[in-house]
């Protein structure tokens, strides 16, 4: 391993082990590679992340992220965050799967309009085998000023 990255590595390691929370990039979270697999329930062929290393280590991380608010939960439990606006998001134009977060929050917020552009805060969790949830979920998510 080379030095810098080693120097990487422990910075993330220290940062999270105080507390304070990572920055997440979506330029991160978007280099990712995919292997399809054929599911019997679906009697189809879906796409499954591979995660590299360096979004491995934010996994379990109190993480922060801005995207574009897509609400999906009448509820207020929860909502998609996107890379995109609504436009070229993940379900209506050409972005990528990896383009979305799940952000479950703390409390319930109904207030969010389509592509409310905002920033999260909250832990991390890498999803690569459950096809009915995005790859990426933010649990225990509050909204950061």
């Amino acid at each position: 391993m080379n030095k810098m990255l080693l120097t990487i590595l422990l910075t993330i390691h220290s940062v999270a082990e105080q507390g304070k929370p990572l920055k997440a990039s979506w330029f991160t979270l978007l280099h990712i590679k995919y292997e399809e697999r054929y599911l019997n329930d679906i009697k189809g062929y879906m796409l499954f992340p591979k995660f590299p290393q360096n979004v491995k280590n934010l996994d379990g991380k109190l993480v922060e992220i801005t995207g574009f608010v897509i609400p999906v939960d009448k509820t207020g439990a929860s909502l998609a965050l996107s890379a995109n606006p609504y436009a070229s998001c993940y379900f209506c134009g050409g972005g990528s799967p990896a383009s979305i977060i799940t952000v479950k929050l703390k409390k319930r917020n109904t207030g969010y309009d389509i592509d409310d552009y905002k920033k999260f805060r909250g832990k991390l969790r890498l999803n690569a085998t459950d096809i009915n949830e995005f790859y990426y979920v933010l649990e225990l998510s509050e909204e950061v000023n």
